[in-house]
């Protein structure tokens, strides 16, 4: 790939002297969804599947990107005079979001640069594209630059600049499992305070797949942000009547004391989702440091079931995959995975199972929705790093 992207830097830029490589993953999230935004736990990993990039610095104020993902855009220039999100900025409202934010918290950006990506993530699929864009420019410009930041500041800065740049009110999850991310490890994350561990993920014998349902979703005209603040109501009636700061801070028995006190009956069940989907979380957490990968895949099927019914963010893609997938043998555990509304699902399948599962789920996916779905057998990878 790194061959790739230099050979393709030349022909968009002239020529690749003083550029260098980089790597950001993509992500997952095996368990704990829309759990991030409620003080809630979530247990994700990195994948091997990312966004590569070339990078170069120039003795000017001007931004040049170019991404191999959206070729028929071309180069889209901007200056770091003009650090505000546009519409015809397209995708690099996200590179330039991050640069923006650096610059909010005192590091200012000094020069310009030439910038080419090459994403092999799906787009729009739910494994956090936007998230390895924004991580990845940290990462490009903490080197260039020298700027003193973490790898968890790179995750803090990313976020800020997805929350106040591009207006999508996202919790820390994805962009903390890329900047964070061990091989053959997913992390234990308390969004709450950051609190973290990493958990082996040992599956002796099966893999994860990813199947990108194709259909694209729009993360902040989604219904995101209309859960997030059923949530943040529900949270605000239980406060009235027990100590709380998050929906994280509740086990399933005191939601169930309270729950009467949340006026609507959406709001409880998007309420209950968060309380019952974060003990599931550190349960699944147990079970597979306790080698009970089957434990694990019971609730991962919880999951997707309380995301179905109780959150309302799965649609028939989704569900199509999801109850094909469950009427296989070989099959662990399965879920969707990320914001929903298309984008994918994560499962556990054993090794033998593995292509009867992408013939069957592809070929009934097919069947009833209208279109293709796509299968990605992957691996738990690290971090950003330098090509």
């Amino acid at each position: 790939m790194k061959e790739l992207i230099l050979k393709k830097f030349e022909e968009v830029f002239g020529d690749s002297k003083d550029t260098k490589a980089y790597f950001a993953p993509g992500r997952v999230n095996l368990i704990g969804e829309h759990t991030d935004y409620n003080g809630g736990h979530v247990f994700p990993c990195a994948l091997t599947i990312g966004t590569y990039g070339v990078a170069r610095k120039r003795n000017d104020n001007k931004l040049r990107f170019y991404s191999m993902n959206f070729e028929k855009l071309g180069v889209i220039e901007s200056s770091l005079e003009d650090l505000v999100p546009s519409k015809e900025a397209d995708w690099t409202n996200y590179p330039k979001g991050v640069m923006w934010a650096f610059g909010e918290r005192g590091m200012k950006v000094p020069c310009g640069m030439d910038l080419l990506l090459n994403g092999n993530i799906p787009n729009g699929s739910g494994l956090s594209s936007s998230a390895s864009v924004e991580v990845l420019t940290g990462f490009i410009l903490r080197d260039f630059f020298g700027f003193d930041v973490t790898n968890q500041d790179l995750a803090l800065i990313g976020q800020y600049s997805e929350n106040h740049f591009n207006k999508v009110n996202c919790g820390i999850m994805d962009q903390f499992a890329i900047s964070m991310g061990k091989k053959n490890n997913a992390i234990f994350l308390d969004t709450a305070d950051l609190s973290y561990e990493y958990a082996p993920i040992v599956l002796e014998g099966a893999k994860i797949v990813i199947a990108c349902s194709n259909k694209k979703r729009g993360l902040g005209d989604s219904k995101y942000n209309e859960r997030r603040s059923e949530c943040e109501t529900a949270l605000a009636e239980l406060q009235q009547v027990v100590k709380i700061n998050s929906l994280g801070d509740l086990d399933e028995n005191t939601f169930e004391k309270f729950a009467s006190i949340i006026k609507s009956d959406v709001r409880r069940r998007r309420a209950k989702h968060a309380v019952y989907e974060n003990q599931r979380t550190i349960r699944a957490v147990r079970a597979l440091k306790a080698n009970d990968v089957a434990e694990f895949g019971r609730l991962m099927n919880a999951s997707h079931v309380s995301l179905r019914d109780d959150y309302e963010v799965t649609g028939i893609e989704l569900d199509t995959l999801v109850e094909e997938a469950w009427k296989l043998e070989g099959v662990i555990g399965s879920r969707m995975t990320g914001a929903g509304f298309g984008g994918c699902t994560v499962s556990i399948v054993k090794d033998e199972a593995i292509d009867t599962f992408i013939e069957k789920v592809g070929a009934a996916y097919k069947s009833k929705i209208g279109y293709a779905a796509d299968f990605y057998v992957v691996e738990v990878g690290d971090g950003p790093c330098i090509l």
